[in-house]
């Protein structure tokens, strides 16, 4: 398992002893990541006929990576001193949370694009737009982005040099390989097996409400200061752009009532 190459690569930037814990909390993440995509890849990929058993079974792997994922905040949350975490996190700049490179690609490759889109403008965009056109409105954009003179943060800027094009690959490819999609073409005996159905919900829940709260949470703990909020690394107008109930990001949103979808993360 190459286990002293794992334990080389983490290289502080300052002399703040908590850093450390910064720096592998988000690596154990990536790998986390890493292990979602693969469990995604397991059906989107499959040579074989998805029954209701195999594509339940997958999908609470995946939930339970991310069940790991939300109950592991603590280690951020509780496990650094916000004196140390406000003095290293100037290093960190212009870095965000935003840019893990395999959240971005769970997100294509759970759900179609439409879903991932800018809530201002989700319900106006052309759905057959180009993948560039749909790329630009992504909702966290939102983060990057002065829709008033449209100009780009640095962030996003050096974070589409580096991702952009492979992103749009990506995106392409998943585009009719998405769990959704995937779900929406099995019989319908399958679409309405109840713990298929379950699990969708448990999963879009778990990476839409719950682990985006705990991620809000930790965030507010070290932002949020005398009630006074402080801009994130990344220059974003973090609270509005993290907090579910104003993008309302759901996968698969067939599968919750009109009364859920409008109540999306406002009771939490």
């Amino acid at each position: 398992i190459q286990t002293d190459a794992l334990l080389g690569l983490q290289i502080p930037r300052t002399t703040e002893k908590d850093e450390m814990v910064f720096i592998m909390y988000h690596q154990v993440n990536e790998l986390l990541f890493k292990m979602i995509l693969w469990e995604i890849d397991q059906i989107s990929l499959s040579k074989t006929e998805i029954t209701a058993e195999k594509f339940s079974k997958h999908l609470m792997r995946i939930s339970r990576y991310f069940d790991m994922l939300c109950s592991s905040f603590d280690v951020m949350g509780e496990g650094m001193d916000v004196d140390q975490y406000l003095k290293f996190r100037n290093t960190l700049a212009p870095a965000s949370g935003f840019q893990s490179a395999q959240y971005r690609k769970i997100e294509f490759a759970s759900t179609e694009l439409i879903n991932l889109i800018d809530a201002r403008f989700r319900d106006s965009i052309d759905r057959n737009s180009s993948f560039r056109n749909a790329f630009d409105h992504l909702y966290w954009q939102a983060a990057g982005k002065d829709y008033k003179t449209g100009k780009k943060s640095y962030l996003l800027t050096i974070f589409e040099e580096k991702y952009k094009d492979e992103f749009i690959r990506f995106a392409e490819f998943y585009n009719t390989h998405n769990l959704w999609t995937i779900f929406k073409s099995l019989p319908q005996d399958v679409k309405e097996d109840e713990d298929l159905i379950k699990a969708m919900r448990h999963y879009d829940y778990t990476v839409n409400i719950t682990w985006v709260m705990a991620h809000y949470n930790t965030a507010n703990h070290y932002l949020n200061i005398g009630g006074k909020t402080a801009e994130a690394t990344g220059g974003s107008e973090w609270v509005k752009y993290m907090h579910p109930k104003y993008q309302k990001r759901i996968f698969f949103p067939d599968l919750w009532s009109k009364d859920e979808i409008e109540n999306w993360g406002k009771d939490v």
